[in-house]
């Protein structure tokens, strides 16, 4: 029977060649798709699957104002963990973010990405040891654990444990090696204990929010015992504290200061990937967005390649309807020919599977390189998936073929009645207009996103980045140095002189932020009765006007004015807005306990991306807040366009002999940095074309099958009105009616989700287009005019035939 079978399956594909090509094509395309989709799923949900403590251990971000959130705090607790916690099983304070520093073993130095936490920290990321133990790896601060990687570039077949490495002026003892299991949302190649110092010095600076926060519970349910204790701290060593330092009742100064207590968040590491509220791992958030967009787009699409090939096979059914006749006349049951049919479907599927396997298998890299991943076709998990999707593909594009075809009546088609049921016609036209849906939703929604993106691309941004190259600067000093401030300026200075010598650099400054990513620094201030929370933009003379920065009112920050470096400052706009004064020039604030004076307003930039929201600024030179210049890492020049190489050339070998001997020279153009920012969103737009394009190509596959079918079938009627007299324009006009019909109600069908789903995707943008008719309009022209295309090409084409051929048996 299945040697049958294949036999007839074999036959049928002989004679269509060409659909067959199509559908297999199609669905392969489809599964492709959604296999493209599964492994960015699975490798976006793996992070800290592998750690055994990830349901126990919770990260404590603190919300500091209605929309703000850090993942940063006080170190005032520790004293109380110690004392006042016993729902925690342990604690760990770090820097939650890379130091990207040279390592040095002897004459080999490598530069890798180091964390700095307490000795507690592999008791929340329980990396695989190789060498030492998790719990003396880095013990004191002279220790310091190395991954397996950093190891192999370091000391190759060498025993790292007890050597000694230099690392920011300081040996190190190596006393662990350690291998990372998997996904991490902390992968650093090194980790240090130099952070005691920093929160000893801390302990009773409780407005001081600088290190990272990982809780570990005995029961995670008991999250809000310890949330409940911990913002009782904040608030008596906070409010209460600073209130009566003021002579104020706790509700004066709250009323003073126009703020609520610090509220405290803790998220578990298990969902912190995708769900947490801010940046608060050095591996970053994952896009939960984007994630669904694609897993959504992908099964789309393969709903539309599910369909076209339900769409053709019932089409084509017509074509085997005297195969089913007589298969039944000598004894075949009605399931007996669904299970053909269905087997059929098994084997195209599984050719679909096989072939999207090699679609992805070579479209790998790139598709890495777009999400900037290294995504590999392997795992239990996935197979698994491809399992369902194989089987869900044969379910769904195969039963209904199966029972539609295994319907026809027996004498009605051995007699030539291939009449088909109504409620076959209507289900295969109702995919047919689902499928010119789901390509309008394609359509309009890559001309929208493609719109915002064009908008940020071409916004003004409040500040002029090209030609302005920004080139990393590291700082040589250790905080604790004598005479640390005095020395960072001096250095600055010394570069700043040197670099203004070079030929071709026209503008040398810098600033304490860095544009597309922000500022390092973050305080309120006061005026009146009013409490900012404003970024903290410690600058260097010119620096607003080499970026060209305009003003609003008042003036720029100038050598020629003393008090310049000593109690004058600028605003933004939106903190102007903030303050609810007119005419903020001249006014005093108190900033940190320091009286400032304005002496200038700055028109708003995008300091973070375009897609945020421009927050308050305060500006102030280095030298009016002398530790801010510790935040640069940045040095800024402008550069003559006509002979920019041999600058940048001279540039790099002054760098390199007299300001940074061992870290390679590093630059990059302003304008490209920031653009960089809203990349994600460019491959969004990228992403969306491409789906675009195939999405279409699926879409007019179908329709060109059907199309040709279903005129296939009208060619009898044809020919006799081309014999009565019927014009050729008149032939067209009826054979693609009903297409353009389904054309328009697809279309119309798609407007609410097209329209509701971009509208919430324009929600993450603070600036942002308006949805106009424009894409409705222009998306509805290209689907008519494709439509057009396929199916008046394929009826002018049965026009043209010879009408004997229809005709002789009449």
């Amino acid at each position: 029977m299945i040697k049958n079978w294949l036999h007839i399956f074999v036959y049928n594909i002989k004679n269509n060649k060409l659909f067959t090509a199509l559908n297999v094509l199609g669905l392969s395309i489809g599964i492709a798709g959604l296999i493209f989709a599964i492994l960015y799923w699975n490798d976006e949900h793996s992070y800290n699957d592998w750690n055994p403590e990830k349901n126990k251990v919770f990260q404590s971000i603190s919300k500091v104002a209605p929309e703000t959130f850090w993942a940063s705090n006080v170190a005032g607790y520790i004293p109380y963990f110690k004392s006042s916690f016993p729902e925690l099983e342990s604690y760990c304070y770090l820097d939650n973010w890379y130091y990207e520093e040279i390592i040095q073993y002897k004459n080999k130095k490598e530069i890798v990405k180091i964390t700095d936490a307490q000795s507690t920290f592999f008791e929340f990321f329980p990396f695989t040891f190789i060498k030492g133990t998790p719990k003396t790896a880095i013990k004191d601060e002279s220790s310091i654990a190395i991954s397996d990687e950093t190891a192999s570039r370091l000391f190759g077949s060498e025993n790292p444990m007890g050597k000694q490495v230099r690392y920011s002026g300081r040996q190190l003892i190596v006393r662990g090696v350690y291998k990372i299991p998997g996904n991490s949302s902390m992968a650093p190649m090194a980790v240090t204990n130099l952070i005691e110092p920093k929160l000893k010095e801390n302990l009773q600076q409780w407005g001081n929010f600088n290190h990272g926060l990982l809780l570990k519970f005995k029961n995670p349910n008991d999250t809000d015992k310890v949330i409940s204790r911990m913002e009782k701290i904040l608030f008596e060593n906070r409010v209460v504290r600073w209130a009566k330092d003021e002579g104020l009742t706790v509700d004066e100064w709250l009323k003073k200061n126009g703020q609520e207590s610090t509220r405290i968040i803790l998220e578990p590491l298990a969902t912190a990937r995708l769900h947490s509220i801010t940046e608060g791992y050095a591996e970053s958030r994952g896009n939960y967005q984007f994630l669904l967009i694609m897993v959504g787009l992908s099964i789309l699409i393969l709903t539309l390649s599910i369909f076209n090939y339900v769409n053709l096979a019932t089409a084509s059914a017509i074509k085997r309807a005297k195969e089913v006749g007589v298969r039944k006349i000598i004894g075949a049951t009605r399931t007996n020919i669904i299970w053909q049919f269905i087997f059929e479907t098994t084997l195209i599927a599984l050719f679909s599977i096989l072939l999207s396997l090699v679609i992805v298998e070579l479209s790998l890299p790139y598709y890495n390189d777009f999400l900037s991943k290294k995504l590999l076709i392997h795992g239990e998990q996935f197979y698994l998936q491809l399992i369902l999707i194989f089987f869900i593909t044969v379910a769904l594009a195969g039963i209904f073929p199966a029972i539609y075809v295994s319907n026809f009546e027996t004498l009605k088609v051995l007699k030539g009645n291939f009449g088909r049921s109504k409620s076959g016609v209507w289900l295969r036209n109702g995919m047919l207009v689902l499928q010119f849906s789901i390509a309008t939703f394609f359509i309009i929604g890559s001309y929208i996103v493609y719109e915002q993106v064009k908008y940020l691309s071409s916004k003004d941004l409040g500040f002029k980045g090209d030609q302005i190259v920004s080139v990393r600067y590291r700082n040589n000093y250790d905080w604790k140095e004598k005479d640390y401030t005095q020395k960072l300026y001096n250095r600055y200075q010394t570069i700043k002189s040197e670099f203004s010598k070079i030929k071709g650099v026209q503008e040398v400054s810098t600033g304490s932020f860095t544009f597309g990513s922000g500022s390092g620094s973050s305080s309120s201030f006061n005026y009146k009765d009013i409490t900012i929370q404003g970024q903290n933009m410690g600058i260097d003379f010119g620096m607003l006007e080499m970026m060209k920065i305009p003003l609003k009112e008042g003036r720029y920050l100038s050598e020629k004015f003393a008090s310049d470096t000593i109690n004058t400052m600028l605003i933004n706009e939106t903190a102007m807005r903030m303050m609810k004064e007119k005419n903020p020039v001249g006014k005093e604030i108190d900033w940190n306990g320091n009286k400032l004076k304005i002496v200038g307003v700055v028109k708003d930039f995008s300091l973070y991306s375009p897609q945020a929201e421009i927050p308050p600024m305060v500006f102030f030179h280095f030298k009016t807040i002398d530790w801010i210049l510790g935040n640069v890492n940045k040095i800024y020049f402008r550069t003559d366009s006509s002979n920019m190489e041999q600058t940048l050339a001279e540039v790099e070998k002054f760098w390199v002999k007299k300001v940074d001997t061992e870290y390679p020279f590093s630059y990059d153009f302003v304008d490209k940095a920031y653009a960089r920012t809203y990349e994600n969103y460019v491959k969004q737009k990228n992403l969306f074309s491409l789906l675009n394009v195939i999405v279409i190509l699926i879409a007019l596959f179908g329709l060109f099958s059907l199309a040709s079918f279903s005129i296939q079938r009208r060619m009898k009627e044809i020919a006799i009105r081309k014999t009565l007299g019927a014009e050729t324009k008149v032939l067209l006009k009826e054979l693609s009616k009903q297409y353009v019909i389904f054309c328009i109600v697809g279309f119309l069908i798609a407007l609410f989700p097209v329209y509701y789903l971009l509208d919430k995707w324009l929600e993450n943008f603070a600036f942002r287009i308006d949805i106009s008719l424009i894409p409705f309009i222009i998306g509805f022209i290209i689907l008519l005019i494709l439509t057009l295309i396929v199916v008046l090409s394929r009826a002018y084409q049965a026009t043209r035939v010879n009408v004997l051929k229809y005709l002789k048996y009449e």
